[in-house]
Protein backbone atom coordinates (compact mmCIF):
# COMPACT_ATOMS: atom_id res chain seq x y z
CA UNK A 1 0.00 0.00 0.00
CA UNK A 2 0.90 3.27 -1.05
CA UNK A 3 1.80 6.08 2.04
CA UNK A 4 -0.96 8.71 0.83
CA UNK A 5 -3.29 5.38 0.51
CA UNK A 6 -2.27 4.19 3.61
CA UNK A 7 -3.21 7.90 5.51
CA UNK A 8 -6.48 7.55 4.06
CA UNK A 9 -7.13 4.64 5.31
CA UNK A 10 -6.13 5.85 8.68
CA UNK A 11 -7.66 8.81 8.68
CA UNK A 12 -11.26 6.53 7.97
CA UNK A 13 -14.47 8.45 6.72
CA UNK A 14 -15.95 9.78 10.26
CA UNK A 15 -17.10 13.43 9.63
CA UNK A 16 -14.79 16.63 9.67
CA UNK A 17 -16.11 19.71 11.48
CA UNK A 18 -15.35 22.29 8.43
CA UNK A 19 -15.92 26.03 9.61
CA UNK A 20 -16.73 29.05 6.27
CA UNK A 21 -16.16 32.32 6.40
CA UNK A 22 -17.07 34.33 3.03
CA UNK A 23 -15.20 37.35 2.13
CA UNK A 24 -17.03 39.93 0.61
CA UNK A 25 -18.29 43.71 0.50
CA UNK A 26 -21.33 42.94 -0.69
CA UNK A 27 -23.23 39.56 -0.48
CA UNK A 28 -25.52 38.69 2.48
CA UNK A 29 -26.09 35.29 4.55
CA UNK A 30 -29.52 35.12 2.36
CA UNK A 31 -27.02 35.90 -0.76
CA UNK A 32 -24.07 33.54 0.33
CA UNK A 33 -24.32 31.37 -2.23
CA UNK A 34 -20.95 29.67 -1.11
CA UNK A 35 -22.28 29.19 2.23
CA UNK A 36 -25.52 27.72 0.50
CA UNK A 37 -23.49 25.42 -1.72
CA UNK A 38 -20.23 24.19 0.87
CA UNK A 39 -23.05 23.79 3.82
CA UNK A 40 -25.49 21.77 1.35
CA UNK A 41 -22.34 19.62 0.28
CA UNK A 42 -21.35 18.97 3.42
CA UNK A 43 -24.15 17.45 5.34
CA UNK A 44 -24.67 15.75 1.75
CA UNK A 45 -21.45 13.84 2.46
CA UNK A 46 -21.32 13.02 5.97
CA UNK A 47 -19.55 16.03 7.46
CA UNK A 48 -20.45 18.46 9.96
CA UNK A 49 -20.69 22.49 9.38
CA UNK A 50 -19.05 24.11 11.70
CA UNK A 51 -19.45 28.41 12.65
CA UNK A 52 -19.93 30.37 9.87
CA UNK A 53 -19.05 34.05 9.51
CA UNK A 54 -19.29 36.64 6.93
CA UNK A 55 -16.60 39.66 6.84
CA UNK A 56 -15.56 42.36 5.19
CA UNK A 57 -12.07 42.09 3.13
CA UNK A 58 -10.59 44.22 6.13
CA UNK A 59 -7.23 42.81 6.98
CA UNK A 60 -7.98 42.87 10.81
CA UNK A 61 -11.16 41.18 10.40
CA UNK A 62 -9.48 38.43 8.34
CA UNK A 63 -7.31 37.80 11.10
CA UNK A 64 -9.87 38.31 13.86
CA UNK A 65 -11.61 35.39 12.27
CA UNK A 66 -8.70 33.08 11.94
CA UNK A 67 -7.75 33.45 15.42
CA UNK A 68 -11.38 32.84 16.67
CA UNK A 69 -12.13 29.75 14.39
CA UNK A 70 -8.60 28.22 14.69
CA UNK A 71 -9.67 28.42 18.95
CA UNK A 72 -12.95 26.97 18.37
CA UNK A 73 -13.31 23.23 19.74
CA UNK A 74 -13.77 21.09 17.52
CA UNK A 75 -13.31 23.13 14.10
CA UNK A 76 -10.46 20.69 12.35
CA UNK A 77 -10.78 22.70 8.94
CA UNK A 78 -11.71 26.33 8.09
CA UNK A 79 -13.05 27.20 3.94
CA UNK A 80 -12.36 31.07 3.46
CA UNK A 81 -13.93 32.39 0.29
CA UNK A 82 -13.08 35.76 -1.36
CA UNK A 83 -10.09 38.45 -1.14
CA UNK A 84 -7.70 36.06 -3.19
CA UNK A 85 -7.60 38.28 -6.31
CA UNK A 86 -4.62 41.35 -6.66
CA UNK A 87 -6.94 44.61 -6.76
CA UNK A 88 -6.00 46.61 -3.67
CA UNK A 89 -8.87 45.40 -1.79
CA UNK A 90 -8.13 41.85 -1.71
CA UNK A 91 -6.21 41.16 1.12
CA UNK A 92 -7.12 38.00 2.59
CA UNK A 93 -4.45 36.05 0.72
CA UNK A 94 -1.65 38.79 2.58
CA UNK A 95 -3.40 38.11 6.25
CA UNK A 96 -3.55 34.24 5.99
CA UNK A 97 -0.27 33.71 4.43
CA UNK A 98 1.79 35.28 7.28
CA UNK A 99 -0.35 33.16 9.70
CA UNK A 100 -0.02 30.53 8.42
CA UNK A 101 2.25 27.55 9.99
CA UNK A 102 3.09 25.42 7.15
CA UNK A 103 2.05 25.74 3.45
CA UNK A 104 0.77 23.23 0.61
CA UNK A 105 1.96 25.22 -2.44
CA UNK A 106 0.32 22.28 -3.94
CA UNK A 107 -3.22 23.54 -3.17
CA UNK A 108 -2.77 27.00 -4.80
CA UNK A 109 -0.62 25.25 -7.33
CA UNK A 110 -3.24 22.63 -8.35
CA UNK A 111 -6.39 25.01 -8.24
CA UNK A 112 -5.16 27.44 -10.84
CA UNK A 113 -4.08 24.22 -12.95
CA UNK A 114 -7.78 23.55 -12.23
CA UNK A 115 -9.14 26.75 -12.83
CA UNK A 116 -6.60 27.57 -16.04
CA UNK A 117 -8.94 24.66 -18.06
CA UNK A 118 -12.31 26.50 -17.23
CA UNK A 119 -10.86 30.04 -17.61
CA UNK A 120 -7.54 30.51 -19.21
CA UNK A 121 -4.56 32.53 -18.17
CA UNK A 122 -6.95 34.59 -15.47
CA UNK A 123 -6.14 31.78 -13.31
CA UNK A 124 -2.79 33.28 -12.51
CA UNK A 125 -4.55 36.33 -10.84
CA UNK A 126 -5.79 33.91 -8.91
CA UNK A 127 -3.86 33.52 -5.20
CA UNK A 128 -5.81 30.50 -3.63
CA UNK A 129 -3.45 29.25 -0.72
CA UNK A 130 -3.86 26.42 1.91
CA UNK A 131 -1.98 25.65 4.83
CA UNK A 132 -1.87 24.89 8.62
CA UNK A 133 -2.39 27.29 11.86
CA UNK A 134 -2.89 26.56 15.06
CA UNK A 135 -3.71 22.98 14.34
CA UNK A 136 -6.38 23.39 11.75
CA UNK A 137 -6.31 23.53 8.05
CA UNK A 138 -7.02 26.37 6.47
CA UNK A 139 -8.14 27.03 2.47
CA UNK A 140 -8.53 30.02 1.26
CA UNK A 141 -10.26 30.30 -2.14
CA UNK A 142 -11.32 32.91 -4.10
CA UNK A 143 -15.06 33.62 -3.55
CA UNK A 144 -16.55 33.39 -7.27
CA UNK A 145 -19.19 30.28 -7.00
CA UNK A 146 -17.48 28.23 -9.57
CA UNK A 147 -14.10 28.24 -8.03
CA UNK A 148 -15.68 27.37 -4.82
CA UNK A 149 -16.99 23.68 -6.41
CA UNK A 150 -13.78 23.05 -8.43
CA UNK A 151 -11.82 23.63 -5.17
CA UNK A 152 -14.00 21.71 -3.00
CA UNK A 153 -15.19 19.25 -5.41
CA UNK A 154 -11.52 18.34 -6.71
CA UNK A 155 -9.52 19.47 -4.01
CA UNK A 156 -10.53 19.28 -0.32
CA UNK A 157 -13.60 16.80 -0.45
CA UNK A 158 -11.05 13.99 -1.95
CA UNK A 159 -8.80 14.63 1.22
CA UNK A 160 -10.92 16.03 3.52
CA UNK A 161 -10.49 12.94 6.08
CA UNK A 162 -7.00 12.91 5.09
CA UNK A 163 -6.34 16.26 5.72
CA UNK A 164 -8.07 16.76 9.15
CA UNK A 165 -5.96 13.60 10.37
CA UNK A 166 -2.49 15.08 9.36
CA UNK A 167 -3.27 18.03 11.70
CA UNK A 168 -4.91 16.37 14.32
CA UNK A 169 -2.36 13.56 14.43
CA UNK A 170 0.60 15.82 14.76
CA UNK A 171 -0.60 18.03 17.92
Amino acid sequence: MRGADEHRERAGTGPVTVAIVTVSDTRTPDTDQNRIYLERRLTETGHRVGPYRLIKDEPQQVRDVLDELASTAGVQIILFNGGTGIAPRDTTFDVISAKLEKTLPGFGELFRMLSYQEVGAAAMLSRATAGVYRGRFVVSTPGSPNAVEVAFEKLILPEINHLAWEVIRKQ
